[in-house]
């Protein structure tokens, strides 16, 4: 059995993952690049500050709404052709984002930069998927592909001051259209779908407006929380209609013939656990982005390039955690003895954030608290993604990638929401409290520095409690094994849906044992 599965890998399959994995790089950066670079393009533009925010949201909304029926395209239509398309689309509305000329063209170019990613996204982690399908090399290539989209916001607002300082504004959307460019070569003659894998169901239309509609209005919900309230109509009214659509829309998978979303794929015990965890850590990992990035800027007074720099110790940690120590433990140890303790790390890091002050140091506590971050969250990203995407029948890839996706993108609209809201909320609180000893311009600069610290602050504990819950979280759900022996079993069996494993993948072994 091993021989032969020997026999059917694709030479090129590491060639392969390397397009793949900068496919997701282009698509996760793109979440913070534009973010540097939009003062910039508010002015050249014009942009009103009530449109500013929508250059961002306009991403959002497309990109989170339309996942799953992205996943599902890429199931239907094959994952390399969704691949091919969703690159194409996604240079194509790069490129006329960069040319804008007014407002209206820019947030048109980033809504479909959204719907395209929303394809792209869920077919590169699909192949990856079908791709690998060995213990140790999936492992292998869970690690990369975990690493780069956990750093890949971080690399983000790197490139965003590089190309914001030295070049303009329009180049963090350009740069896109490069990468697109290498990635379409590396498709075309590298990547190889295996046969069999697609899902020649019809569509799921009512699963689609309902995911569509429903995710689009949390995460919209969400973004009008940030501006408008908690207690606001439209933030309620908003957050309201998504608890009724995604209601309606579990109801109507169960129900389904050939649902969008198979049940079967989240009710999994081990995925389930892997797709929450995911997006709590998401949550509280936006929060460190948000608040660095204007602590390092505004308190510190770091330019854009520097602070993107700042950042690059939580890429090298990452990269650590997930390419080195759990790449090489996943096979030897139950999953969630990566998750738990990379959560509780990711949490200590947020605690030592915690201590950040007007004039604090980079060196002594922001450093140390990056290099932790990124090692936790690589040992969480890392299996959790291999986790969510294992074990399904290889025609759910698609649409058990886009959940990877979804859980990253609500916990991020959630995360950006919430830990704003409080962290306004505290610096308010605190200027009201001190605002007496005001007594000069210069008290009242640096009343306004310690109140916006003082909320960072309270911030940073809220995402250590909302990591240790994320470690409660993978240490109650998940019980996935390691596999036994480090080598292929020739019995069939059955996986987690109760169907035998010879018909799941062809020549795929399970990395856990469930």
């Amino acid at each position: 059995m091993t021989e032969s599965i020997t026999q059917t890998l694709d030479p090129r399959r590491w060639r392969a993952l390397a397009f793949i994995a900068l496919a997701q790089l282009m698509v996760v950066l793109d979440g913070t690049i534009v973010n540097i670079a939009l003062p910039s393009a508010q002015r050249d533009l014009g942009i009103s500050d009530a449109n500013r925010q929508w250059v961002v949201t306009a991403y959002a909304l497309a990109f989170g709404g339309l996942l799953l029926f992205g996943g599902r395209i890429a199931d239907r239509w094959g994952r390399r052709r969704a691949f091919l398309i969703g690159l194409i689309g996604f240079a194509g509305a790069s490129a006329l984002g960069g040319a804008a000329v007014n407002t209206s063209m820019l947030l048109g170019a980033r809504a479909l930069q959204g719907a395209f990613g929303a394809i792209l996204a869920p077919a590169a982690l699909s192949l990856l998927t079908v791709t690998f399908t060995q213990p140790k090399e999936r492992a292998k290539a869970f690690g990369i592909y975990g690493a780069i989209s956990g750093g890949g916001a971080a690399v983000g607002l790197l490139l965003g001051g590089v190309l914001t300082e030295y070049a303009n504004w329009r180049w963090t959307l350009y740069v896109n259209v490069l990468f697109a460019v290498v990635a379409v070569l590396g498709a075309v003659f590298e990547i190889k779908e295996p046969e069999g894998t697609r899902n020649h169901n019809r569509l799921d239309i009512l699963g689609i407006v309902l995911a569509g509609a429903g995710l689009a209005s949390l995460v919209y919900g969400f973004n009008k929380a940030e501006t408008d309230g908690w207690s606001s109509g439209t933030t309620l009214g908003f957050i309201a209609a998504a608890v009724v659509l995604l209601a309606a829309f579990v109801f109507s998978q169960s129900r389904a013939k050939a649902p969008l979303l198979p049940l079967r794929v989240v009710t999994d015990r081990n995925r389930g656990g892997a797709y929450l965890t995911i997006g709590i850590a998401v949550v509280a990992m936006f929060g460190a982005f948000l608040f660095l990035t204007y602590y390092l800027q505004i308190v510190l007074g770091y330019s854009p390039l520097k602070s993107g720099l700042a950042f690059l110790p939580m890429v090298v940690g990452m990269m650590a955690g997930a390419t080195q120590v759990a790449v090489r433990l996943l096979p030897k140890v139950p999953t969630k003895l990566l998750m738990v303790p990379g959560a509780l790390i990711a949490a200590g890091a947020m605690l030592i954030l915690t201590q950040i002050s007007v004039g604090g140091s980079y060196t002594t506590v922001v450093l140390p608290a990056l290099l932790m971050l990124g090692f936790g969250m690589g040992l969480v990203f890392m299996p959790a993604m291999n986790l969510a995407t294992h074990g399904v029948r290889p025609q759910d890839a698609g649409v058990a990638s886009a959940m990877v996706s979804t859980s990253q993108q609500v916990g991020g609209a959630i995360g950006t929401s919430l830990l704003s809201t409080i962290a306004n909320s505290a610096t308010a609180n605190y200027a009201k409290g001190h605002v007496a000893g005001v007594h000069s311009a210069a008290d009242g600069a640096q009343l306004k520095l310690a109140a916006m610290v003082h909320g960072f602050s309270i911030a940073y504990w809220i995402a250590a409690g909302l990591l240790t819950v994320a470690a409660l979280v993978s240490a109650v759900l998940i019980n996935a094994r390691p596999q036994q022996g480090g080598g292929h079993t020739s019995s069939a069996g059955t996986d987690d849906t109760g169907v035998d494993s010879t018909d799941i993948i062809e020549d795929a072994v399970p990395v856990f044992a469930h």
